[in-house]
C-alpha cells in the first residue's frame, strides 16, 4: 500500500472514531436557559482528552487494518473476492 493511501485510511478512521468518542462522558448543563429551555453545549466537553483517545484508538485500529490489508488474507486480486476475468 502506498504511503498516501495509508495516510488517507488513517484520517478516515480517525474522523469516524472522533464522532464515536465525542458523546462519551458528556453531561448537559444543569441549568437550562429560562427563555428557551436550551441546555447548549456540555459544561466540560474535555476535547483534549477525546482527541488524544481518538488518536490512540485510531492508531490501534489503523495498525490492525494495515496488518490485514498487507497480509493478503483479504484480496480483491486473487481468491473468492476477485472479479472474474473476461
Amino acid at each position: 500500500m502506498h504511503w498516501f493511501t495509508a495516510f488517507v485510511l488513517y484520517v478516515m478512521i480517525w474522523w469516524t472514531l472522533l464522532f464515536a468518542i465525542l458523546p462519551v462522558g458528556t453531561k448537559p448543563v444543569a441549568d437550562a436557559d429560562t427563555a428557551t429551555g436550551w441546555r447548549g453545549a456540555p459544561a466540560r466537553p474535555m476535547i483534549g482528552r477525546k482527541v488524544l483517545a481518538t488518536t490512540l484508538l485510531s492508531l490501534l485500529v489503523w495498525g490492525v487494518a494495515m496488518l490485514i490489508i498487507n497480509s493478503g488474507w483479504i484480496s480483491f486480486r486473487t481468491g473468492w473476492l476477485a472479479l472474474p476475468e473476461n
